[in-house]
């Protein structure tokens, strides 16, 4: 049976968690596949809220088992402080599965990306200070530390001590900061060894295995397209492939295996930290959004950045992940509006651009070209079949849908777990 992929097509928070829950039922296995702790999900079932960070949201659905792939960086306190979160809300996380070839996130990793962020002053990317960044630097370094190495001190050791040589320098000399002790990193990383060896496997041969056996396997991203270390609004981007070509070099399952991939798109855009976003609201009516849509990050609270839907941005989201269906996540949000603008297109310097410009400067001074779609005052959080919505909304759905590149399978009209309105079959 092939796989599916979720991603985010715009910057983030659209909502991924709720789709995956969407499906749990009919997955066997959900993989996170890339990132770390830098991002959440919120998923309601029923009238339980529950915020995730590191875990994968399949986590929530009973016989499902959800996998941490070799792509995602691990902070095993927080690890820990989550699953511990979950079995004190009766939650079963006993089928969890850790790559050994995941790498984990030390105290020196946030300690460098907090004191970096800080010294780059106004430059600053708007990094969440987790170590993230840092920890795939090191990967790519090749002086990471990985969940295999838990299981032998020696090795454990001489890894930390090479990084640490570097490091300690740069704290000291460059940040006016303490050194870091190579027993103090050693000592707090060999107390979690035990706890998550029973967990750790060769999850690239587990989720082959699985596909063999005719499993449903959902690759789950974390943080979105436009977030993407290649493909988003670089430098202001994540460390890591969230787009679904992630999917692959994150799990070790082979591209040729994947044959859907859905991407969750918001009703409006939203995003968090520095960078370009050209639909920006920076006035009562991008406050309003923030406010009906309860747009603060799940992860680190800050309020998110808000603005009109992107059409150009999907379109691209289509293009660079190959995307056969998108989810639609908080159309009720825009209930009430008379008006809704969507964007289908660029100025840049008098000149119509339909696609993301390739240039990042002319991406950075892009000014949107709107069309104005009418809204609606109906309630639509009870809506559970497309005929249910006002014809505004359903027409308003079609136009997105119309400029996009895919089909709009499912549309969110609510916060709570059964607030969807299921138009084609995601994974059939």
């Amino acid at each position: 049976m092939p796989a599916a992929v979720i991603v985010g097509a715009q910057w983030g928070d659209e909502g991924k968690g709720k789709a995956t829950d969407l499906l749990g039922d009919r997955i066997d296995y959900v993989v996170k596949f890339n990132g770390g702790n830098n991002a959440g999900h919120t998923v309601v079932v029923g009238d339980e809220k529950y915020a995730l960070h590191l875990l994968p949201s399949g986590i929530l659905t009973p016989g499902v088992t959800p996998v941490i792939g070799n792509g995602v960086v691990v902070d095993l306190e927080v690890l820990f402080e989550e699953l511990d979160g979950l079995i004190e809300r009766g939650v079963d996380v006993s089928r969890l599965v850790v790559s050994s070839n995941a790498h984990i996130i030390t105290q020196y990793h946030r300690t460098m990306d907090k004191v970096t962020e800080r010294f780059l002053g106004k430059r600053q990317i708007g990094t969440t200070g987790r170590g993230i960044g840092p920890t795939y630097a090191d990967k790519i370094n090749r002086v990471g530390i990985r969940v295999q190495d838990l299981f032998d001190e020696g090795i454990l050791r001489q890894k930390v001590e090479g990084a640490l040589d570097q490091k300690n320098h740069l704290l000291v000399k460059v940040y006016n900061r303490r050194a870091i002790a190579v027993d103090e990193v050693v000592d707090g990383l060999l107390s979690y060894a035990e706890r998550v060896r029973p967990m750790v496997a060769d999850t690239s041969l587990l989720l082959n295995n699985a596909l063999d056996e005719g499993k449903q396997v959902l690759f789950e991203a974390g943080q979105a397209t436009m977030l993407d270390v290649d493909h988003g609004t670089y430098p202001f981007v994540t460390s890591s492939s969230s787009t679904a070509g992630g999917a692959a070099t994150g799990s070790g399952v082979g591209p040729n295996r994947i044959e859907r991939v859905i991407a969750v798109v918001k009703a409006y855009t939203t995003r968090v930290g520095a960078g370009p976003f050209p639909t920006e609201l920076n006035d009562e009516m991008g406050e309003w959004l923030r406010t009906q849509g309860a747009e603060f990050g799940v992860t680190t609270g800050r309020p998110r950045r808000t603005g009109w839907y992107d059409a150009p941005i999907a379109r691209y989201a289509t293009r660079v992940n190959g995307v056969t269906d998108f989810v639609l996540t908080k159309l009720d949000t825009l209930t009430g509006l008379e008006r809704i603008p969507v964007c289908v297109a660029y100025d840049v310097d008098g000149v119509r651009h339909d696609e993301v410009p390739a240039s990042q400067s002319d991406f950075h001074h892009a000014v949107p070209i709107y069309e104005e779609l009418p809204g609606w005052s109906e309630d639509i959080q009870g809506a559970r079949s497309f005929a249910d919505l006002p014809k505004n909304a359903q027409d308003y759905v079609l136009a997105i849908e119309g400029m996009s590149g895919a089909r709009i399978s499912a549309i969110g009209v609510g916060p709570a777990r059964d607030a969807i309105v299921v138009r084609h079959d995601l994974i059939d």
